[in-house]
């Protein structure tokens, strides 16, 4: 249902949220925008090919809207600076979805509109007292973008072949980037010095190996569901494991600690939610042994590689451990302080190293306003998924249980690593609210094409 046919009181509220969060976003996108070209004027073979290639994105976006959203999420897992390439696919849809009334509010519940809402406002207010006035807007903008882009992408997954088409971009993105990152380990090509930490720890095209290793984890969880019960995936269960394998090598080469937790977390939770439900055992045996299988065989290649020394290291307390607690108590000082937070996108200005927390940046920036903010959207997106995996609810066929276990490893590493501006983070969100949004369980049925 486009925002346009909407009727009522209830009505008049969501037109008149969703109408005050994407003025804002769009405000704050051109401030940010503006602020890119003025920090890095591009030269004129650079403007007229971004001219021409934001040309063509708009063309296809209005030609072929599905095939444009497929080309951002093959791109999500491309994000080494912000704005980020995604983005701009992502940018150019949604303005095409408000222009033509492809832009469903109804997609999310009011609920999650309203606190996105709300936290933008709080955003917007606590820019009162940033050191740096033009990061805050630049920052926030990104903020807000993400928020509407979470938004639009609930009300677009209306079906099952939008279901389908979201899985198998992320799935290939994800494909990709574990095989760069892990391949430039061992392996000297054209860039393969951008895709890894000095040539120990795996990135892909992230900036940071703790970011691109979570990217995987969502997809992971839904390739797990597929092989016990195949909806939405075609190719047979070696293929499948194969992907599973190889997405495995990625996770374990980013030699992240908070990736592993969420994965293990994930896994656990999929586990519990499947062996509650009828026949649920026999899938639970097979998700043990799925995992017992792939654990052997990663850890064979890892000690084939000579890695288990250095995942060893990562397991002992690190050095830059003393320096992100000592950057948490900052926080939670700044925020006590302020009463309006110091800012979006302050705590880096202000302070000497990054708050490696979501809930503590958004105390320091946004005051105990933004903290209730964060954590209402964060635990109310968690009853949704709870709600639809205990009910049977997938999302169009996206497994509910997934999507609650990659919610759940997401919402405790953020309690380690700063994940407001994750894009996985807005996508499996808005999954799980479009999955809230669907009127009667979804029964599992075999993938037809």
């Amino acid at each position: 249902m486009p925002v346009g046919d909407f009727g009522g009181r209830s009505a008049v509220v969501e037109r008149g949220a969703l109408a005050l969060t994407v003025a804002v976003g769009l405000l704050l996108g051109s401030s940010a925008l503006a602020f890119v070209l003025a920090s890095h004027p591009p030269t004129w073979p650079m403007a007229i090919g971004a001219s021409l290639g934001l040309a063509l994105m708009l063309a296809l976006a209005i030609a072929r809207y599905d095939a444009a959203v497929g080309l951002g999420l093959l791109l999500i897992g491309v994000v080494q600076v912000e704005p980020a390439p995604p983005d701009a696919v992502f940018g150019i849809v949604i303005a095409v979805a408000l222009v033509t009334g492809r832009f469903r509010l109804d997609g999310a519940p009011l609920s999650m509109v309203a606190l996105v809402g709300a936290l933008l406002a709080i955003n917007a207010l606590s820019i009162i007292d940033a050191a740096d006035p033009t990061r805050a807007v630049f920052f926030f903008a990104i903020t807000a973008y993400l928020a509407i882009f979470a938004i639009w992408f609930a009300g677009y997954l209306d079906s099952e072949r939008r279901a389908r088409l979201t899985v198998r971009m992320y799935l290939a993105g994800a494909i990709a980037a574990a095989i760069l990152g892990s391949a430039s380990l061992f392996f000297a090509f054209p860039g393969s010095e951008l895709m890894n930490n000095g040539g120990l720890r795996a990135k892909a095209l992230f900036e940071d190996p703790n970011v691109y290793a979570p990217f995987l984890i969502p997809i992971m969880l839904i390739l797990i569901d597929e092989l016990m019960a195949p909806k939405l995936l075609r190719s047979g269960k070696a293929i499948k494991l194969g992907l599973l394998f190889i997405l495995a090598l990625g996770l374990f080469f980013s030699y992240s600690r908070g990736a592993y937790l969420n994965f293990v977390l994930g896994v656990v939770v999929m586990l519990g939610i499947t062996a509650l439900r009828r026949g649920g055992s026999r899938r639970a045996i097979t998700l043990l042994i799925v995992m017992a299988i792939g654990g052997v065989a990663v850890f064979g290649l890892a000690s084939a590689t000579g890695s288990l020394e250095f995942l060893q290291q990562r397991a002992q307390e690190q050095s830059y451990d003393v320096e992100r607690f000592a950057a948490q108590r900052r926080g939670i000082d700044y925020g006590m302080t302020y009463p309006l937070g110091i800012g979006p996108g302050q705590f880096e200005v202000i302070a000497p190293h990054p708050s490696h927390n979501l809930y503590i940046r958004v105390f320091s920036e946004q005051g105990a306003l933004g903290l209730a903010a964060i954590l209402t959207l964060v635990l109310g997106t968690l009853v949704f998924a709870l709600r639809n995996a205990l009910l049977g609810r997938d999302t169009y066929g996206i497994s509910s249980a997934a999507l609650l276990g990659a919610w759940t490893g997401m919402v405790v590493e953020s309690a380690v690593i700063d994940t407001l501006h994750w894009r996985h983070l807005w996508l499996v969100a808005a999954l799980i609210w479009a999955g809230a949004r669907v009127a009667k369980p979804q029964t599992a049925r075999i993938a037809r094409v």
